[in-house]
């Protein structure tokens, strides 16, 4: 390996971050307090409580960040923070429109008060229920009644006199005739001191036994009279449909002077016009449905039958309609109330209207059948739901928005089939001041403010939450008393200052940059409960660094399958990937693999080919459809890099095709780009490149090397092949110059590293990669626009000038051939004449 090449090897102490002794000065974390406040989200924070602190409409607060950052955990423990002191909302009831069944009515309450109200007017029912049948059986309603009776019957008896004044001495007598259930008075004959009717009268008149004009005189006679009787039958009736009134009338003085004393105590306790109204209303329907009350005192109702008895209602259905439906209840609510919804469908976020099945297969319902969601229950408070579950829920995001912009909720059943299910009821609308905290991605909440115009409308404050935070001496701190604060909490074993500084390490992996760490807090906490269980596995006391590694270890052999077999081709030579020797055109580029928890890194290999041509460079990959745009782009910026260093004084005269060998899934991203232009520049120069050294970094059209992601994977998967292989001491990585503040490699590359066995190297532009990987200087071009002998760039310039000249002198003797084909053509004519 070219002496050179050292000059660009990045040192071990760059390789990983590693906390200091002043930065961590304990031995366990017993000697720490435990984190108690929210760490590195200062910027979503303050935006939080700018949010919660602006009471005007619309300064609801959209949390975005990455999932795993905690923002659940801190968006409870603001809430609790900015809810002490403050007034807790009233309790919320539904009770019956009687005017109006379909339009149930809002009461609302202080704290505690609704509960007391429902209570109370079960109290008010239970005495009325036991009151009423002793009212109805009192000495003064039955004497009340008694003398309404004996009056009316004074009335008929005169009524009946009268009849018989007028036929007296007439031959004819008054009977009482029994039709059916009702009594009604007759005039018939009195023969030998018997009544007799008329047709049994007529029948002795034909046997010669009874005068006929005796008969005609009393039939003519009776006609008279019975006009008469009919005109004070119907005088009797209207007599009775009085004296039906009157006992009504009294039935309802006697039960309002009753139940008016009874409802008194509730109409004291709550002052509201409301309320009153209300309580003025359920007497006034007590006293028109004053028959079902009396029956609960009865035995039945007569039925259409004489002498059959109807059950009674039962008192459930007749006081049904005067029971509370308390919808909201806030008496053992400290403060505004704070609801996190984790299952926001509709029905557990805006409640519904219940419908039941009677006897005959009819549905129907009541405002009984009112339930709240959490909406409604977060009224005066907070709601916490995820955005992206309330978005797949049917009818939710729409009902949501419509709420917030009207501060008003009306409470229905969403059902996509109300044609065939409809409810039937109309609640009074629900007034809203309810602040609502959705938690979303930066991608969903970007979607949303672009495509919906309501949601600047009604989400005017974003929280956004970082996933790093900057590594300092106060928020290494910090994460150890996070670290003694889950300890505390979860009754883990102490970390030692090895532990806690392995925790460090992997928090700054995790971030992915050396300055910063993360602020997965979740996942740490994950991670010092699986190191806490190895740690329980050996038995020891505390929590050290090794611990901590092995439980890395083991999440990473859960998830590894993948790789491994992939490692097990590369092995058996299934997939092609040197390790060593020197190949022109042909060079190791690294790429990364995502399975959503893990990510890994493995080599491939790719091939450049060149000849003479017009066809510039051909990206396989992309004819065979399976390039993304950014690999494209990629490409294209070879092309501008080639004719920016090899094209001013010549045309590019160059056919180039390069490839992913053995990829037969999709590629996108530019990270192989340098990696391809290596392979090359290699295939015009005919420099072989060093195949024990794999690259990564994309290139722009100045021949710059840019940072790449995924670096330590990408490093750590190379080092693996090179291991299974056998490390020979020249093996190695080369990434770009950037990227050395990204690095954060286990320990075993490390080691390898510091033992001389493997290299990483860094490099700012493709002059100083193409030296690493052929040993040969690239050449800086001169004044004059050449290259020095014996450079890369030399031997590329004098390629590509060679091809541009054989191109040339191809199209030169093309055109002398057409020229002289063509002469030949003319000399053979024949002339004209």
């Amino acid at each position: 390996m070219a002496k050179t090449s050292t000059t660009f090897e990045v040192p071990v102490e760059k390789l990983k971050w590693t906390p200091g002794p002043d930065q961590l000065s304990i031995k366990t974390t017993d000697d720490l307090e435990p984190q108690k406040d929210i760490i590195g989200q200062k910027r979503g924070v303050e935006a939080f409580r700018f949010g919660l602190g602006m009471v005007k409409k619309g300064y609801n607060i959209f949390v975005t960040g990455q999932p795993g950052t905690g923002r659940l955990s801190t968006v409870r423990k603001l809430l609790g923070e900015m809810g002490d002191g403050r007034a807790t909302p009233s309790d919320i009831c539904y009770v019956n429109n009687f005017k109006h069944p379909e339009a149930p009515i809002l009461l609302r309450f202080e704290p505690g008060q609704g509960d007391r109200f429902k209570k109370d007017m079960q109290k008010f029912l239970e005495t009325i229920k036991r009151e009423v049948p002793q009212l109805f059986e009192s000495e003064e309603y039955i004497a009340r009644k008694n003398e309404i009776a004996e009056a009316h019957e004074k009335k008929v008896m005169g009524f009946y006199k009268a009849i018989e004044d007028q036929v007296k001495d007439t031959g004819l007598v008054v009977v009482r005739m029994q039709m059916g259930p009702i009594q009604r008075p007759d005039v018939v004959p009195l023969v030998d001191g018997e009544p007799k009717r008329m047709i049994e009268l007529e029948e002795l008149v034909d046997k010669g036994r009874f005068p006929r004009d005796e008969f005609e005189k009393l039939r003519d006679k009776r006609l008279e009279l019975k006009e008469q009787i009919d005109h004070i039958v119907q005088e009797l009736k209207e007599l009775q449909k009085e004296v039906g009134e009157k006992h009504r009338e009294v039935d309802k003085l006697m039960f309002l002077a009753l139940a008016q004393e009874f409802v008194k105590p509730l109409c004291e306790a709550y002052h509201d016009d409301k309320i009153s109204k209300y309580l003025d209303s359920v007497l006034d329907n007590m006293v028109e449905d004053l028959d079902s009350i009396k029956a609960l005192g009865s035995g039945g109702q007569p039925g259409p039958i004489p002498g059959m008895i109807m059950p009674g209602p039962s008192a459930e259905m007749v006081f049904q309609p005067y029971q509370v439906n308390l919808l909201v209840d806030n008496a053992e609510t400290q403060g505004p109330p704070v609801i996190v919804e984790s299952y926001p469908t509709y029905r557990n976020l805006f409640g519904s209207i219940e419908r039941v099945m009677d006897r005959m297969g009819g549905w129907h319902t009541d405002y009984t059948k009112i339930k709240a969601g959490s909406f409604v229950k977060a009224n005066g408070g907070y709601l916490v739901i995820n955005l992206m579950d309330a978005i797949m829920e049917p009818g939710v995001w729409q009902t949501l928005k419509r709420a917030l912009k009207t501060e008003k909720i009306e409470i229905e059943t969403f059902d996509p089939y109300y044609f065939i299910s409809a409810t039937g009821l109309k609640p009074e609308p629900i007034e809203m001041a309810v602040k609502v905290v959705v938690l979303g991605s930066p991608y969903l909440y970007a979607i949303l403010r672009n495509y919906d115009e309501d949601v600047p409308k009604i989400f005017k404050v974003r929280a956004d939450y970082e996933s790093s935070m900057d590594v300092t001496d106060e928020s290494v701190l910090e994460v150890a008393r996070f670290v003694k604060g889950e300890v505390d909490r979860n009754g883990l074993k102490p970390f030692d200052q090895s532990g806690v500084a392995a925790v460090l390490e992997e928090g700054v992996r995790w971030a992915g940059r050396q300055e910063k760490i993360t602020t997965a807090f979740p996942g740490l906490g994950d991670l010092l409960s699986e190191a806490d269980y190895f740690a329980g596995r050996a038995e020891a006391d505390t929590v050290t660094g090794e611990h901590v590694k092995e439980a890395i270890k083991a999440k990473v052999y859960r998830a590894n399958q993948v790789e491994e077999r992939i490692q097990e081709m590369i092995d058996r030579g299934s997939l092609f990937v040197d390790t060593d020797g020197e190949v022109a055109g042909q060079v190791n580029g690294l790429a990364v693999y995502s399975l959503g928890d893990y990510m890994f890194g493995k080599p491939s290999r790719i091939t450049a080919v060149t000849s003479l041509g017009k066809e510039g460079i051909i990206n396989i990959e992309r004819e065979a459809d399976m390039s993304g745009p950014t690999h494209n782009k990629g490409m294209l910026i070879l092309s501008g890099f080639l004719r920016s260093r090899f094209a001013q004084d010549k045309p590019m005269s160059l056919a180039a095709s390069i490839a992913f060998e053995q990829s037969y899934g999709g590629i996108d991203g530019d990270s192989a780009s340098s990696t391809e232009l290596y392979a090359l520049l290699s295939s015009l120069s005919g420099v072989p490149i060093r195949q024990y050294i794999a690259v990564t970094g994309s290139v722009n059209q100045y021949g710059e090397v840019q940072p790449i992601g995924g670096v330590n994977q990408k490093i750590e998967g190379f080092f693996l092949c090179c291991k299974h292989a056998g490390l020979t001491g020249k093996q190695g990585v080369m990434i770009p110059y950037p990227n050395i503040k990204d690095l954060m490699l286990r320990d075993e590359v490390i080691e390898a590293v510091r033992d001389g066995k493997f290299h990483i190297w860094a490099v700012k532009t493709i002059d100083e990669g193409i030296e690493i990987l052929t040993g040969m200087k690239a050449g800086e071009r001169k004044a004059d626009g050449t290259y020095p002998a014996k450079s890369i760039n030399k031997l590329v310039d004098d390629k590509l000038r060679g091809l541009a000249d054989k191109l040339a002198a191809f199209g030169k003797d093309e055109k002398d051939e057409k020229k002289s084909s063509a002469k030949k053509t003319t000399k053979s004519k024949p002339a004209k004449k």
